[in-house]
């Protein structure tokens, strides 16, 4: 069946309190969708934000961002009050996540809707629910906060190596603040069923992201070392990477800690099917990152400078695949196919028949063939315009070379009439692929300024757009319903 939906982070959205959150204007974005006739909502993932703000690099790979919470809806259960919320710094701009700001007042704030929260039984509840991760999470964070934010493998040696007597001691010591902390999951858990809740009443799903990665200093890697290449000291042995390539002759060092395969499918990989499992009552499609690292990834030294010395290991390929499958048949998944791909990636891609990407902004670079350009498609895939990691649509076109503008307008037929820009997104309507996802920058028309990541980079124009109104333009949705009718995305 043929659909189609929008690209837009939740902390993209407009709003008051400096970031997007799950509240009003979230309900009217799904609104806005359902008007547009669209039945997909993709999104980065909801995790809490990491090393250079990055929703990729997070310190859990099941709690919630706290970030998120709304806090109008805190003062709607008499929680907060107004005048609380309203006189604290959240940054100066409307375009632009203030991460700062966040980081210094949200938790104030959130102490303070704590205080006054008197609905124990639910709480109480919520944590029996989430007992696989939740306490161990929560006690990672109030350890956080006792060390002054150092990493986890900075701590003491018995906390380090989570030694039980150590453990159970600052469990009863910190009881308050790892309380806290379950606190803020609770809220994010429920405002984000809520939300969830309203989509699929309006025919809305959620596409959501699974990193394949996570970092050295997590919840994750702290209470699960045995599945890391982790040395004797809790070190890693080697970390993960890209190679060097044409836009960067020393790759890329991205510097998590690399899986030991050979010890998760010991018993089945169990580590990554229950993390899949929650991604999937999270989201309705799961977006594998990276999915190439499954069948091999790219292991840099530990220390190493650059990524320029690593080499391809084996990953676990089809096995992998087989357990998912077994385990989690319902589950809808998105390869991310992307970047340097071998036979072998594309015959796994295939062969566990999940839809790869087809993103149409890398179709036209040069007059060779590229499995970008959408006569080449298959129908079991997803068409983009661009993603979060890539240029705007706008951009592209104001910064492309003379020759690969020409070849995409002669291509796609486009012109200052129609708009260049809704001329591509023309394009990938147009396109076989059974789903087709269009951020919100290109529906906008937006430049180089809207631009969500820039990958490699560590700067603060990542992850920080933010949509005006506008986007929730009704003739916006008029016209996006339009071009999804006359292309047949419209579903069922």
């Amino acid at each position: 069946m043929r659909e189609s939906g929008v690209l837009m982070h939740i902390t993209s959205l407009p709003g008051n309190y400096g970031i997007g959150t799950m509240g009003k204007q979230a309900y009217g974005f799904v609104d806005f969708l359902k008007d547009a006739g669209q039945h997909y909502w993709q999104i980065l993932p909801l995790n809490p934000t990491g090393y250079g703000d990055s929703p990729y690099q997070s310190c859990s790979t099941y709690a919630g961002n706290d970030y998120l919470i709304d806090l109008d809806l805190l003062i709607e259960e008499g929680l907060l009050k107004q005048e609380e919320v309203s006189t604290v710094d959240w940054g100066d701009r409307n375009d632009k996540v203030d991460f700062g700001a966040l980081y210094r007042n949200r938790k104030k704030i959130l102490h303070l809707a704590y205080s006054r929260f008197t609905d124990i039984a639910s709480l109480d509840d919520f944590c029996r629910e989430q007992s696989g991760w939740l306490p161990d999470f929560a006690l990672y964070m109030a350890l956080k906060d006792r060390f002054e934010g150092q990493p986890w493998y900075c701590w003491e040696n018995d906390l380090k190596l989570r030694q039980p007597k150590a453990i159970w001691n600052l469990r009863r010591e910190l009881k308050d603040e790892i309380r806290f902390y379950c606190f803020q999951q609770y809220l994010f858990y429920k405002q984000w069923n809520a939300l969830r809740e309203y989509a699929h009443k309006n025919g809305v799903r959620f596409i959501g992201d699974v990193p394949i990665y996570v970092p050295y200093d997590s919840a994750d890697v702290w209470s699960n070392p045995e599945y890391f290449q982790l040395n004797e000291e809790m070190q890693p042995v080697a970390v993960a990477g890209c190679p060097p390539d044409a836009f960067s002759e020393d790759g890329q060092l991205w510097g998590n800690p690399l899986y030991s395969w050979e010890e998760m499918e010991k018993d089945g990989f169990i580590w990554w099917l229950r993390r899949l499992e929650a991604a999937g009552k999270l989201y309705d499609v799961v977006r594998i990152d990276h999915f190439r690292g499954l069948e091999a990834y790219w292991s840099v030294p530990y220390g190493e400078k650059t990524a320029k010395n690593g080499k391809w290991v084996k990953g676990p390929d089809i096995k992998f695949i087989h357990a998912v499958k077994q385990r989690l048949p319902q589950l809808s998944l998105i390869a991310e196919d992307l970047g340097f791909l071998t036979q072998e990636v594309l015959d796994l891609r295939d062969q566990s028949g999940f839809p790869g990407m087809k993103v149409l902004g890398f179709a036209f670079d040069s007059r060779e063939p590229s499995d970008y350009l959408p006569h080449t498609y298959p129908r079991n895939s997803v068409c983009y315009t661009g993603t979060h990691d890539n240029m705007t649509s706008r951009q592209w076109l104001e910064i492309a070379s003379e020759d690969a503008v020409a070849y995409a307008t002669e291509y796609m037929h486009l012109t200052e009439e129609e708009g260049m820009v809704w001329g591509m997104i023309r394009t990938a309507m147009a396109s076989v692929s059974d789903l087709c996802i269009t951020p919100m920058q290109d529906l906008m028309d937006l430049g180089g300024t809207a631009r969500m990541n820039f990958p490699g980079t560590q700067t603060d124009a990542n992850w920080t757009w933010r949509a005006e109104d506008a986007c929730m333009d009704p003739k916006l949705a008029e016209k996006l319903y339009h071009m999804t009718k006359l292309y047949g995305r419209l579903g069922k």
